[in-house]
């Protein structure tokens, strides 16, 4: 357990120095990789999620963008989190049964990890 929080504690302070921002960081995730995407038709708060993988300094870090609906809009706003690496696998074989359950699970616990969405 130390050791995933000292490397996630080093992750977050090697993007610090690329990435000043939450927003800045959300480019640099998705200039680095392709993602896999899971659309939620039928939720009523997340649109999509799309799952990063990228290589920092030897170390292959995991991020979700969670897009989630807005209110009497088609958009929707956009979070990044830093995920473990079976959080993809284990949010897509759980979002269709419901999108919002998978996140609560899975992704939402990562939440203070970036400190780059809303509790």
């Amino acid at each position: 357990m130390k050791k995933l929080v000292l490397t996630l504690l080093f992750c977050v302070l090697a993007f610090q120095l690329n990435a000043q921002t939450c927003e800045e960081l959300m480019e640099y995730v998705k200039e680095q990789s392709t993602g896999t995407t899971y659309t939620s038709y039928t939720s009523e708060a997340i649109s999509k999620v799309t799952f990063y993988t990228i290589t920092v300094e030897y170390k292959t870090l995991y991020f979700a963008i969670v897009c989630f609906k807005q209110k009497y809009s088609y958009g929707c706003n956009e979070y990044i989190y830093q995920v473990g690496s079976s959080t993809k696998f284990n949010y897509s074989i759980n979002y269709l049964n419901s999108a919002g359950k998978a996140f609560w699970k899975y992704i939402q616990p990562y939440n203070e990890v970036l400190e780059c969405a809303p509790n």
